[in-house]
């Protein structure tokens, strides 16, 4: 995987404290916090489509109907 650079400002305070966190890898800190903040965006977005979906449709939805359906016409 390549991985680029990024620049991230924080409060002067803030980076001291961090200083003194000997053993903190703050690039691996920085990576799950904007994994995490991506995947909540996207998990979000796909939630506005349904709803959208949803308030659009003629048809009355059931996620669990459908899922019982699809589970029902493997077996």
């Amino acid at each position: 995987m390549c991985m680029i650079n990024i620049t991230v400002r924080v409060p002067e305070e803030l980076k001291e404290r961090m200083k003194r966190c000997k053993n903190v890898n703050w690039s691996d800190v920085a990576r799950k916090a904007f994994e995490d903040a991506a995947r909540r965006e996207e998990i979000q977005c796909a939630v506005e489509s349904i709803k959208k979906l949803s308030s659009e449709s003629k048809e009355e939805w059931d996620g669990a109907m459908e899922i019982r359906k699809w589970r029902d016409a493997a077996t």
